[in-house]
């Protein structure tokens, strides 16, 4: 048995957590938790970037004596070094508004269908491309010599050494997946210098030891995990067979199937489905859904703190009496989330939810909902077939969103573990320092014997849900839902 120490760092608050892995045994403790909190500065959103880094160093001095760490954290986010090694300023977060406009400006110049054909990415305002795009021109990007995303950020900090790890890479809309490189021609046609992206790194590499200025000393080395927090998690679900979805719920749903290669066909684009690295040389194939950000906002306005309470308050109120569509562009700023959603209802001809409670109501039905067509596409456009779905992350302890995706996709759900990134995270550092072994399926095998699951099974026939779902499209094709 060996100890490890997994910082995740989520778009609210990051942690690190301690676990202590042995060939049939896996137990977390969390050390440390701190927020994040994003910060306006001059009319840009930034990200508080120096302090994540100083949480960080607390919560591995906290772990106690450690074989290894890991990081991992949200994707896409970046910061740009200096020839000396200097952080250009604090990364911008991706809910900042530079790139409006600037997706229809790149694909005007690339096209969409090469873009795609390429890297396999949705189309997303913020992803890293057209964050870069949006950057063209300013002081910190004509200084950049190495673009370092966060998590590789933290890594370089912690070692001294440049990389970028391959499952985060694949989030940026620079990286061709078939050929597993990053993606030139992309990036040089977007005007940009590909010579500032880092060599990359697989998921199990070692990348050396602590520096001696971090005081780590009971960190023996620093190793590149799943760093895009969703790889981490898709490692961390419990499957029994490869015949599952995954929903990975937090302030975003990522909703898909785990393949072993890429789809990139036009109906995929259409469908704005998205292809990115996972463990093992795997393909995460899924669909981003806006998430409980929703009601993490909604309660932010309210000054509302008990989320059970309000959950337990939205199981009574009637079923699918408001429904919207959270993948409308309008809920990813920051902002009065309860507002647009009654705009939202008012614009489908529906009823304005009233208290706290039915906004909530409101909130996780159309989350089933929006689970339910991204699991159904998922499987037509892979052409693959599902037998279940794992819920993994902070949704899963939502027992109502559980048990309404259960009768939304008309499949069982089996929610758990809550610490799915965490798990997957000290899973690749046990097996790269020889404490477990085997591919995926023995990992998942470890996390079936040691971590608690609960499954609902699927309550009606589904019939209200497609009368639901048709008033945001999601009862036609994937190819229909997009022409």
């Amino acid at each position: 048995m060996k100890s490890f120490a997994a910082v995740d760092l989520g778009a609210s608050s990051g942690r690190v957590v301690r676990a202590v892995v042995g060939p049939e045994s896996l137990e977390l403790t969390e050390v440390h938790r701190f927020p994040n909190e994003p910060v306006l500065v001059g009319g840009t959103l930034h990200w508080d970037v120096l302090s994540l880094y100083r949480e960080i160093l607390t919560g591995l001095r906290a772990a106690g004596p450690v074989a290894s760490a890991g990081v991992d954290s949200w994707a896409v986010d970046y910061g740009l070094l200096d020839s000396s090694g200097a952080l250009l300023g604090n990364p911008v977060h991706y809910r900042d508004s530079r790139t409006d406009g600037v997706p229809d400006r790149v694909e005007a110049s690339i096209g969409a269908d090469r873009l795609y054909a390429t890297t396999g990415l949705q189309r997303q305002p913020f992803n890293t491309l057209f964050q870069l795009a949006a950057a063209l021109g300013t002081p910190q990007l004509a200084a950049a010599r190495h673009l370092l995303l966060v998590p590789d950020l933290v890594t370089y900090w912690l070692t001294g050494e440049v990389g970028a790890e391959l499952t985060n890479a694949s989030t940026t809309q620079l990286f061709d997946l078939n050929r597993r490189r990053w993606a030139t021609d992309v990036i040089t046609a977007t005007g940009l210098d590909p010579a500032i992206l880092p060599p990359l790194r697989e998921p199990g590499t070692v990348v050396g030891p602590p520096l001696p200025e971090t005081g780590l000393s009971d960190v023996d080395s620093i190793v590149a995990v799943g760093s895009h927090d969703t790889a981490s998690a898709v490692v961390g679900v419990p499957a029994s067979s490869p015949r599952f979805a995954y929903v990975s719920c937090g302030t975003w749903s990522l909703v898909g199937v785990e393949l072993d290669r890429p789809v990139l066909t036009e109906a995929s684009r259409l469908a704005n489905f998205t292809n990115e690295g996972g463990v093992d040389g795997t393909v995460r194939y899924l669909r981003n859904v806006m998430g409980l950000w929703l009601l993490q906002e909604s309660m932010r306005v309210w000054d509302a703190h008990d989320v059970t309470s309000l959950v337990s308050a939205a199981a009574r109120e009637p079923a699918l009496a408001a429904v919207f569509d959270p993948d409308d562009p309008v809920f990813l700023p920051p902002g009065d989330m309860p507002a647009r959603i009654a705009a939202a209802c008012r614009r489908t001809g529906q009823p304005v939810p009233a208290t706290p409670a039915a906004f909530t109501r409101s909130i996780v039905d159309s989350l089933a909902l929006a689970h339910r067509r991204a699991v159904r596409a998922a499987q037509e456009l892979s052409q693959t077939h599902v037998d279940v779905v794992h819920v993994v992350g902070g949704g899963a302890r939502n027992e109502l969103l559980c048990q309404l995706t259960a009768d939304a996709c008309g499949l069982p759900v089996l929610a758990g573990p809550v610490e799915a990134t965490a798990l997957g995270n000290v899973l690749v550092q046990a097996r790269t320092a020889g404490v477990v072994g085997g591919d995926l399926a023995a990992m998942r095998t470890l996390l079936r014997a040691t971590q608690r699951v609960v499954r609902y099974e699927p309550h009606g026939d589904g019939r209200e849900w497609t009368a639901a779902e048709s008033l945001f499209g999601g009862s036609r094709s994937p190819l229909a839902e997009q022409t």
